[in-house]
Formats: C-alpha cells, structure tokens, sequence
C-alpha cells in the first residue's frame, strides 16, 4: 500500500476532534458503548451511525462531530479493546513470573485475558470487523503482535528453553488458541462457562509443558547415582 494511500485510510479513521472536556469525553464514551450494544443486537452489517445516533437520541450530525464514519468508530473500539488487553499483560509481567509454576501462570493469564473479552461489548462482530474490514486490518496486526510479544517474554521469564523461532511459533499457537476459544467461554454461562475454560487450559498444559524445561547444574547430565 502507498504512503499515500495509508495516509488516506488513517484520516477516514481518524477521529474528527481529540475530546478534551469531561461532557465531550462522555459523548465518545456514549457513542463505543452505544455502537457494542447495536453489534450484539443487529450485527456488523445491519449498523449504521443513522441508527446509532437513534439509538442515543441524537442527529447523526452529532455522531459525526466526533467520528468521521461507522469505520472510525469500530476502529476506536479495537483501539480500547487493545489498550485494556495491553494494561492486562503489562500488570501481569511486572509480576514474578520466575516463582510461578506453569499452571499457576496459565490460569492467571486466562483470568485476566477472559475479563478484557468480557468487558467489550460487541466482541465477536468487532474481532470480525478487524479481521474482515481493509481498514481495520492494521489493528489485526497491532493485536496479535503485542500479545506474541508479551507472551515470549513471559516464556523466556518462566524458563522455556526454545530457540527464538520456536518460542514465537508456541506464542502464536497460545494466542490462536485462547482468542479461539476465550470467545466461545465468553458466550457461555455459568457451569458450561467453567468447563470450557478448564479444558482450554489443559489444552494450554499439553502444548507448553513440554518445552518449560528445568536447567540442570553443569557436569551433572550423565552423573549416576552410587
């Protein structure tokens, strides 16, 4: 894509003003938490700013004021979604992880990881949007990196002794894996809910446990027992 083109696509996603009093911030606010409630109503296609600005009891002329188009305000979204995500992770490895034992670690990841997917609403139709939608594709790849980049360090930290290449590929199946399966749990309730969890980190064991290995002192590999 040409620079031109890229300058193009990031001004039609632009917000049209920064809000900086709190009533212009509440506005915005109003306007993602109103667009979550529609996707999970009526669905990427059938959204529109007409029936957002409806839905909130404004002019589309006030939508507008902050957001240039229905893009834009998907994109602020996915922007939110990650920003949340990306606290998550970053409040988790100012942790010691080193103290962890890998199930421990696993099972905090998923708690933090599932209330992120919680709290957004519209998740399922906005993940689509991101993957299905040129525009938004660039927030795709912003995801997916942050989370394999937060992940790799976490491994290295809980002492995965993989090649670099080979700690990306288990990153990347991890991220696949959850983002699979955490939107399935989170349209799931109570007991049903739990279960499915509980079988994503089992799965989580068996891909990862393999390759956490334990350093043995130097000298000592082919040292037998008297």
């Amino acid at each position: 894509m040409s620079t031109a083109e890229q300058n193009r696509r990031r001004n039609q996603l632009s917000p049209r003003r920064e809000p900086v009093q709190a009533r212009a911030r509440e506005r915005a606010r109003q306007i993602l938490d109103t667009t979550g409630r529609l996707l999970e109503q009526v669905g990427l296609n059938d959204l529109t700013t007409i029936l957002i600005a409806k839905e909130l009891g404004v002019s589309v002329g006030s939508v507008y004021h902050y957001f240039p188009n229905k893009h834009a305000i998907l994109y602020a979204m996915g922007e939110q979604w990650l920003a949340s995500l990306s606290e998550r992770l970053d409040d988790m490895a100012a942790g010691e992880l080193e103290n962890l034992d890998l199930r421990a670690f696993l099972d905090d990841l998923l708690s933090r990881w599932l209330s992120v997917y919680r709290e957004q609403r519209g998740l399922l139709p906005l993940v689509q949007a991101m993957w299905g939608i040129p525009e938004l594709h660039q927030l795709d790849e912003r995801h997916d990196e942050m989370v394999i980049n937060h992940l790799v360090d976490m491994f290295r930290r809980l002492g995965f002794r993989c090649p670099p290449n080979e700690t990306n590929r288990l990153a990347r199946a991890t991220l696949e894996t959850c983002h699979a399966m955490l939107l399935v749990i989170v349209n799931q309730q109570g007991e049903r809910s739990r279960r499915t969890r509980e079988d994503l980190l089992n799965m989580l064991m068996v891909l990862l446990e393999p390759h956490r290995d334990e350093v043995k002192p130097s000298g000592l590999d082919d040292v037998e027992a008297p």
